[in-house]
Order: structure tokens, then C-alpha cells, then sequence
């Protein structure tokens, strides 16, 4: 029998993994002494009834009833159009490139509607308040997501790539990104707009009771509040927070007297897009008059994307979580099809239908933006871009390149 007590390179190495065990403790309890405190406990009965201080009516859950409301409701758009359209912009991270060349070839044909209703989720939520404020903005958009500053969004958090943190990403850039470009001018403007009728509506998931929550940014901005500004561009951030890549937002709210955190992240994982019942966007129909139009953009492809899965569990799963988006959305639009068909709603639907070369390595790639962008524009200038049932399978798929 080896005597491992008699071993010098026995006793060696069990005073080395001794010593690397130690090491571990220590780094374990040096993160756990950064990570941030408790939040204090509520429970769900609490979670029903919180409440944002300084603010009235600017979130709903998505699934809450909301019974007809006469008078002076920030929800409903107030319209004289004979046809009132509305935007939806769904998530899909760099794919958001694909929603700025619609709106930018939109611009230039000067077709391009003034939507009474503009909602974002996700990677769509920060291109919705400058959609909703018009072309003006347009080069803004085309910047944002077109140069390659995007890159310096991959911001990543070295504690243990994210297996002792929140996240892989710190976030701090996207907040940057996000307080650049929402400014107190952004959101005076976007007041003037909800005054006159408009609205602008973005999703977060709270995580806390896994539902999804509507908030009215319009509504918000024309508030008076002076904690407008920050809770607009926490929303903003939180809808764009993709679970594991970056760091939920906690936004603070009130329950009985008690102060608590409520933390809120993508929209996406609870819809990539959302509409809303036609009662709360429109009143009734008069006779004679036009009906809704809902355009929907789907800022992903619909369409199966084949690629060889490499065998390791990082790919699998990333390629995984791809396949559950893809069906969310589609089970999302063939709803929303039903709906449009049973409602008398005018739908046009566009989403990415060539499949472009992506890596998950590389989630913000500047060729990929740049191919998804001209796709929008291209078939938007071309006239081919609308169509009015959801289509998830193409025959011959087209290469990025072409029309």
C-alpha cells in the first residue's frame, strides 16, 4: 500500500489543494461581501397593491381588467383620424437595426404615419420614444445602432462572468446610453405629445410576481413629478434587461407605509411585442368611420434558421432560448391575427425574412445590424416589406443581400 503520509509529493499536494480550497473560500466570501443587501420582504397580497410615489396611473399589468373609462383617461389615445394606427415594436437585441431602416425609408417615402399609439419591448422599448417622436430623429436612431459604439455596450462584469453577480454585463453602459438620449428635452417633447393625445407605451417583467407590466411613458413624462426623468430611464433600461445578461433594475415603490424594491427586467421574457384590446385603444367604431390599423415589427426572423449546434452547453442553450423566442412570437402574432380578424383590425406585419449570419459571442455585431438595417429599408422602399398574416416559413430563403 502506498504510504502517502511517507510521500514528500503525497504530503505536497494535499497542502496545495488545501491551500486552493482556502483560496476559494476566500473568494467566495469576498464576493458574497459585494453582493448587494437583502431587499425588504413583501409578499404577493403586498405586491398587489404597491404603488410608485408622486405618480398616478402610469402602470397597469398586462392582464389586468380594464373596464371602459369615460373622461380623461391617460390610456386611450384621443383622436379625430378617421383611421388611428398604431407601432409595436418587439425585442430582439442588435435585431433592432431592422425597426430603424423601416422607420428611416418610411421617412423618406413620406408615408410614414404619426402613430396615436406607439409600444416597445425590449430592444424596441429604447427605439420607441424617438419613433414616437417623429423622422426628426431619425439619424439619432440610425447612430444608436449603426456605429460601432454599440460594441461599447458589452460592458462585462469580471466577478466570475456573471456565476457570482447578476449578470454577465455590468450595465452601466446601456444607462449611459439610455441618459444620453433621454433628456429633459426628450421628455418634455414626449409630454407635449401625450397632452395632445398621443401615447407611449413600454413593457418590463417583474420578476418578484412574473407578471408583465405596461407603463405609460407619456403619462410619466407629463406627470410633474421631478423623479419623472430617472423613472422613465429605469423603465427603459429594465425592458432592455435581457435576465442573465444584465443586471434586473430596481425601481422603488410603496406598500402600506413600507418602502420596497421591486426588481424588473426585459419585457421579452414575458412577450416580444404587445398590442392592446381595442376597447383601450380606440372608442367604439362609429358608423362610417375606418378602422384600427396595428403595424407590428418584429425585430427577429420568424423563419427557421439552420446552423450547425456546436456540442457544448453554452451554444445549447443559447440556441434553445432562440427557438423559445421564436415561438413565443409566433404564438404572439397568430393571437393577435385572430383578434385583428374577429375585431375588424386592419394588421400589417413585417419581421426579419433572410437569415443573416449571428453569433452569440458577438451580440452586437456591426456587419449584422448593418445587414438587418438595409433589409428593413430595402423591402420598405421596395414596397415588400408589409404583410398581413404571420408568416413563418419561406421557400428558397433569401440570402441578406437581396430584395
Amino acid at each position: 500500500m502506498h504510504d502517502q503520509e511517507a510521500c514528500p509529493a503525497c504530503t505536497n499536494g494535499s497542502a496545495d489543494l488545501l491551500r486552493y480550497m482556502r483560496l476559494c473560500v476566500g473568494v467566495l466570501l469576498m464576493v458574497g461581501g459585494c453582493a448587494a443587501p437583502p431587499r425588504q420582504a413583501y409578499d404577493a397580497l403586498e405586491a398587489r397593491r404597491t404603488q410608485i410615489v408622486g405618480f398616478e396611473n402610469i402602470r397597469i399589468h398586462i392582464d389586468d381588467p380594464r373596464p371602459f373609462q369615460s373622461g380623461d383617461d391617460p390610456w386611450r389615445p384621443v383622436t379625430s383620424k378617421a383611421q388611428p394606427a398604431m407601432l409595436a415594436m418587439s425585442g430582439g437585441g442588435a435585431g433592432g437595426a431592422f425597426s430603424v431602416g423601416i422607420l428611416s425609408a418610411w421617412s423618406e417615402l413620406g408615408t410614414r404615419p404619426k402613430f396615436d399609439v406607439v409600444t416597445g419591448v425590449s430592444t424596441g422599448a429604447l427605439i420607441a420614444p424617438l419613433a414616437f417622436l417623429g423622422p426628426a430623429y431619425d439619424q439619432r436612431l440610425r447612430e444608436l445602432y449603426l456605429s460601432d459604439h454599440a460594441r461599447d455596450l458589452v460592458d462585462l462584469d469580471w466577478r466570475g462572468f456573471g456565476i457570482f453577480s447578476p449578470s454577465l454585463l455590468r450595465g452601466d453602459a446601456l444607462r449611459r446610453m439610455v441618459a444620453e438620449n433621454i433628456t429633459d428635452d426628450i421628455l418634455r417633447r414626449i409630454a407635449l405629445e401625450h397632452r395632445a393625445g398621443r401615447r407611449l407605451l413600454v413593457m418590463t417583467t417583474n420578476l418578484d410576481t412574473q407578471r408583465a407590466v405596461v407603463w405609460n411613458i407619456g403619462a410619466m413624462a407629463d406627470s410633474g413629478s421631478q423623479h419623472a426623468l430617472a423613472l422613465v430611464r429605469q423603465v427603459l433600461v429594465a425592458s432592455a434587461s435581457v435576465p442573465g445578461i444584465l443586471p434586473p433594475v430596481s425601481i422603488k415603490a410603496v406598500v402600506d407605509g413600507k418602502e420596497i424594491e421591486e426588481l424588473h427586467s426585459d419585457g421579452g421574457s414575458s412577450a416580444q411585442f404587445f398590442t392592446l384590446p381595442e376597447q383601450l385603444i380606440i372608442a367604439p367604431r362609429a358608423k362610417g368611420k375606418e378602422k384600427l390599423h396595428i403595424y407590428v415589427i418584429i425585430n427577429n426572423a420568424l423563419i427557421p434558421e439552420f446552423a450547425m449546434s456546436p456540442e457544448r452547453a453554452f451554444p445549447i442553450m443559447a440556441r434553445a432560448y432562440a427557438i423559445l423566442l421564436k415561438t413565443h412570437t409566433r404564438q404572439g402574432l397568430m393571437a393577435l391575427y385572430n383578434f385583428a380578424q374577429h375585431s375588424d383590425v386592419d394588421l400589417d406585419i413585417a419581421s426579419i425574412d433572410a437569415q443573416v449570419p449571428y453569433s452569440m459571442t458577438d451580440p452586437l455585431n456591426h456587419h449584422y445590424m448593418t445587414s438587418v438595417y438595409l433589409i428593413g429599408y430595402r423591402r420598405t422602399v421596395a414596397n415588400r416589406l408589409w404583410v398581413k398574416r404571420p408568416l413563418f416559413t419561406k421557400a428558397g430563403f433569401r440570402q441578406a443581400g437581396e430584395l
